[in-house]
């Protein structure tokens, strides 16, 4: 059975991350744009394509990470990869020749890099919000 990826939930996770609210993207997004109309949009599995790239745009995050991030997928690759440090058997070949614990530590740091990112950017989009508000 293939795991679908929730695209909504997707874009709920990253808003949540940049600590924004469904309000002010709604308010990014347009006129048409409601908080409710943002909150039945993190419900559904899939994004129309152009609506994923609109959303890209405002949030700053490549589409890319709406279509593809799985977190339970990525926490259970974690929980069934390594146990008291030591690497099990997962039944995947890796196609690398890189060792685990490198491979993990790669992943690590460039997630740290993508929310350093992320952060840097919120502070920009609130300090633009505050300039519109004031």
């Amino acid at each position: 059975m293939e795991q679908t990826i929730h695209q909504g939930r997707n874009v709920k996770r990253f808003k949540e991350m940049l600590g924004i609210k469904q309000e002010a993207l709604a308010h990014a997004l347009g006129e048409e744009w409601s908080q409710k109309k943002i909150s039945q949009l993190e419900q559904k599995d899939r994004i129309e394509a152009p609506l994923l790239k609109e959303i890209s745009s405002v949030l700053k995050i490549p589409v890319e990470a709406f279509e593809n991030f799985d977190e339970e997928q990525a926490i259970n690759i974690i929980s069934n990869t390594f146990n008291d440090g030591s690497f099990l058997n997962t039944g995947h070949t890796p196609t690398f020749n890189v060792n685990p614990i490198e491979k993990l530590i790669s992943l690590h740091e460039e997630k740290i890099a993508l929310y350093e990112r992320m952060l840097k950017e919120k502070d920009e989009m609130m300090a633009r919000l505050e300039k519109l508000i004031k």
